[in-house]
């Protein structure tokens, strides 16, 4: 059948490749797993009870939740009714809470627990039309449950009139607002159409190598884009899916679940390879020496032009160690496709060396989402590029050097905002992206950096802060840097050590400490980063090298507010939150 709106996928899915594990969460330790068709019986059924409930073409329904099988049932009976699914991010401020809630003119909200009905009591209680329409995912005392939903809608079935309304729904019509997380202002509603989202997911799915039985694991939050687009991708081509518990058991449910296809942000490839250097200092003698043999094989990798030794040289590192490293996985990767931020060229190599390709993407929450990706084509992957654009897509390099692109990717414009819109879309019908980038001669595109976070020194020199800063996360002892120095007279930086490998060194070089904020004050500990900073100094301009630099004590996170939901980092939050602590490394 034809799929043109995403409540299509379901029907199609059941045509071509009904599954027993279409979609599947853990519930109480043990993997539950829907079937195609329970999947679409759900949707339907809560479908009905939406409908008794008077939920009409283009309202808001919100949910905000983690990754579960619910929602996917409620996100397809919301797109079969008319209405606008509003996923909204668990790990928002409430002020967020409440702007969301307020500016998109909210129905109904679906809840996952108690934790974030606790952080959105308040902001409920302030909206008196939504103080009766609260449901949640789990059974708690006190509150409606999506289980009501699905009781009204089976003792009141209306697939005639369900059926009428499907018909009228036109692939233009809007299926989401998705708001921007945003580092600056309030949160931005990009309105994707049916169209936006199912263009860009059926031009990936030729990428992807999938088997009859192949399996992903989802981590990344459903209300995120990038994550939403790749699930109705894999509906689309027969792929079942498995939600992850949470961040902390990505590692079990990789073991467990052994997929074939994972989407991913660059950070939690970045923990990976650090953990298993952590495991590499640890052995002693000749297994040391071999561990680190095979990790500079894998870093000298390179996608073709290799010679005949060094083949050689690569299938023995693969299986004395990189075999095992790929065992950790679940190792039965064919992919790995990399989002929402840049990844270190370095990385790279090492999943290419251990039989793991990592595709890289590109693209924004605008442009629904992917613009260009990396694929197993001719001249579709070049190491430290995001491939080329996607089929039907184009692109152009400004002549400030932004990236502009148009087609059916795009999104309608920003919510109840014709001004700001106007501000991405020009007359021609090119969306801005306030990235930096360039064309390879193959047709790949290189991301250079961000528009709005490039500065200029006090001598009128620009630096790319993200260029710097991914170059000297590379190391393993570095967490997260932010580079600072608008005109200033020179760069600096905050630094957020890995405490994990920190208290390694600590205890290898016998150096006390009783806490993170103590450690890094120590002389030796101050003395490493300075090593480790000239280091990475080798590899700039003299204006862009980082003059100076600040420890931090704790990790960076979501909750503590510095980083975005798919980790990037909150620069304007920073620059608030650590006011003192940059001026100091000026004055």
């Amino acid at each position: 059948m034809n799929v043109t709106r995403i409540f299509d996928l379901l029907p199609h899915a059941l045509e071509n490749f009904p599954k027993e594990d279409a979609v599947c969460g853990k519930e109480n330790g043990v993997w539950v797993q829907y079937s195609t068709a329970q999947y679409i019986h759900k949707a339907e059924q809560i479908a009905y009870g939406l409908l008794q409930l008077g939920v009409k073409k283009g309202d808001r329904i919100a949910s905000i939740s983690n990754n579960r099988p619910e929602w996917n049932f409620l996100d397809m009976a919301i797109h079969q009714v008319g209405a606008i699914h509003v996923s909204i991010y668990p790990t928002i401020s409430e002020a967020d809470y409440e702007y969301i809630l307020h500016h998109a003119d909210v129905k109904m909200v679906f809840v996952a627990g108690w934790e974030l009905l606790r952080k959105i009591e308040n902001v409920i209680n302030s909206i008196p039309s939504l103080s009766d329409h609260v449901y949640t995912f789990r059974n708690l005392r006190g509150y409606k449950h999506l289980n009501e939903i699905i009781e009204l809608g089976m003792a009141n079935p209306q697939p005639e009139l369900l059926q009428q309304i499907k018909d009228s729904i036109t692939p233009d019509d809007i299926m989401t607002l998705i708001y921007t997380s945003g580092t600056t202002g309030n949160p931005k509603g990009a309105m994707i159409t049916h169209t936006n989202m199912l263009s860009n997911a059926k031009a990936i799915t030729p990428i992807v190598p999938v088997k009859e039985d192949s399996r992903c694991l989802s981590y990344l939050p459903l209300c995120h884009v990038y994550e939403r687009m790749m699930i109705y991708a894999w509906h689309y081509i027969g792929v079942s899916i498995y939600y992850a518990e949470s961040m902390a058991t990505i590692a079990d449910n990789l073991k467990e679940v052994r997929p074939d296809i994972f989407t991913t942000v660059p950070r939690l490839l970045e923990k990976f390879y650090d953990k298993i250097l952590s495991v590499g200092y640890k052995q002693k003698g000749i297994k040391k020496s071999i561990f680190f043999w095979a990790n500079k094989v894998a870093l000298d990798f390179e996608m073709e032009g290799k010679s005949k030794w060094y083949k050689w040289k690569l299938k023995i590192a693969r299986k004395l160690v990189l075999s095992k490293w790929k065992a950790a996985l679940g190792g039965r990767f064919s992919v790995i496709v990399s989002g929402g931020a840049a990844i270190q060229p370095k990385l790279s190599k090492i999943f290419f060396a251990m039989d793991v390709p990592i595709l890289d993407g590109y693209g924004l929450t605008e442009t629904s989402p992917v613009i260009a990706v990396s694929n197993f084509f001719k001249d579709g992957i070049k190491i430290g590029t995001v491939g080329p654009p996607l089929p039907g897509i184009e692109v152009k390099i400004a002549e400030d050097g932004e990236i502009l692109t148009r087609g059916h990717c795009v999104m309608k414009g920003y919510y109840k905002a014709p001004e700001l819109t106007a501000e991405v879309m020009d007359a021609e019908g090119w969306f801005h992206t306030g990235d930096l980038g360039q064309i390879e001669p193959e047709g790949q595109l290189r991301i250079t950096g961000r528009k709005k976070e490039m500065f200029k020194t006090a001598f009128g020199k620009y630096i790319v802060p993200t260029l710097i800063e991914n170059k000297f996360a590379e190391h393993p002892m570095i967490d997260n840097i932010l580079v600072v120095g608008e005109n200033k007279q020179f760069a600096a930086a905050l630094i957020v050590p890995e405490f994990g490998d920190m208290r390694s060194w600590c205890l290898r070089e016998g150096i006390p400490y009783t806490t993170n904020e103590e450690m890094i004050l120590h002389p030796q500990v101050q003395a490493r980063f300075k090593q480790i900073v000239d280091r990475y100094n080798k590899f700039f301009g003299e204006s862009e090298k980082i003059a100076r630099f600040k420890l931090i004590g704790y990790p960076w996170a979501v909750e503590s507010g510095e980083l975005t939901p798919t980790l990037k980092l909150k620069r304007n939050f920073i620059y608030k939150k650590f006011e003192e602590e940059i001026e100091g490394l000026f004055s």
